[in-house]
């Protein structure tokens, strides 16, 4: 299965602080982005650990960008280290920049922006013969339980493993009950290695590990996992709008963004471990990036009418533009399946 693209719907409502907020959301990525330019130089891809030479791609918001030449990986400049994790996911409370402020915002992202995610596995295991009620899935990274609460809501038995204390209490008290528990960092690749689970889920989390190499071979040894979901950012028009657009909160590289996949790394990640990628869903939010832009920029430049002229004509375009950009392959996102081979 690939699928293409899905409705904008409310998504602009959803993330309207990337709008208002413009420079207390800039303020706090140039500060994630100094803390990731006190930490050692990367000397070697993320994903096929090929050495970085050469000339940088570009510039974004202080750092330095190179793209892998074996396997198309976008690499920050510096490392992300484990002072690095403990400056923006401890110190500086990120875990808050994710939590829904009350129960109906919650509910409201969880239907509109987790059950097709959760319908999209669904459907992908249907094709292979696995009837939803016998899906039993662990998800990796939870966060606030968005995504368990999905695939229980569709009928899978679902539970997760998370790092923050506050998250898990958050989602366990949207839930009623609970879907999650707490893990520390150190023992989540054990966790990975010894489930008896079927399916493993990974929603916008590889990205943020610093020890991803062992992560991975976790999921190779653990012979009980047959299923990867994951969703990755991804090289893509957004990474250059952003570079174009300095002034401009960059939520795609960026903070603790420290690199972005490609189709080509994604395929040495699957191979590398012993999996093939089986399905796949492309749904980006390039061109609500560019759309952000374009009207952040008219208001610094103190052009609030032609802020509403944009918006007019623009709105009405940006699910069919964006629907070009990710039948193109350099979308923001993706979604994936990979299935353990043999």
């Amino acid at each position: 299965m690939n699928k293409y693209s899905k409705p904008l719907g409310d998504l602009i409502n959803i993330k309207s602080d990337f709008f208002e907020h413009n420079d207390r959301n800039l303020a706090m990525a140039d500060d994630m982005a100094d803390a990731l330019l006190a930490q050692p130089l990367r000397t070697k891809c993320k994903i096929c650990h090929t050495p970085i030479e050469g000339e940088k791609l570009f510039t974004s918001h202080k750092m330095d960008y190179y793209l892998c030449p074996v396997c198309s990986h976008l690499n920050s400049s510096h490392e992300d280290t484990d002072a690095f994790a403990q400056k923006v996911y401890i110190d500086d409370d990120y875990a808050c920049n994710y939590s829904a402020a009350d129960r109906e915002r919650y509910e409201k992202r969880l239907e509109m922006i987790y059950v097709p995610k959760a319908q999209f596995l669904v459907d992908c295991l249907k094709e292979d013969g696995i009837n939803v009620n016998d899906i039993r899935l662990l998800d990796d990274g939870a966060g606030s339980g968005y995504f368990v609460r999905a695939m229980q809501s569709l009928g899978a038995d679902a539970c997760g493993i998370e790092i923050s204390t506050a998250q898990v209490r958050y989602a366990n008290e949207m839930a009623g009950k609970e879907i999650l528990r707490q893990i520390d960092a150190d023992k989540i690749t054990e966790a990975i290695k010894t489930t008896d689970r079927k399916v493993l889920s990974a929603i916008g989390v590889l990205e943020h590990i610093i020890m991803l190499d062992e992560t991975l071979e976790a999921i190779k040894c653990n012979e009980n996992i047959k299923y990867l979901y994951l969703s990755v950012p991804m090289f893509s028009f957004s990474a250059l709008f952003e570079a174009s657009h300095q002034s401009c909160y960059n939520r795609h590289l960026g903070g603790t963004h420290t690199h972005l996949f490609s189709d080509k790394s994604l395929e040495y990640m699957a191979e590398r471990i012993g999996f093939e990628i089986a399905h796949s869903w492309r749904f980006g939010s390039d061109i609500m990036d560019l759309y952000r832009f374009l009207c952040v920029t008219l208001e610094q430049g103190g052009n609030p009418g032609a802020k509403e002229v944009l918006s007019e004509k623009f709105l009405p375009l940006i699910d069919s533009l964006q629907a070009v950009v990710d039948e193109s392959g350099f979308a923001s996102e993706i979604h994936m399946v990979m299935r353990r081979k043999g």
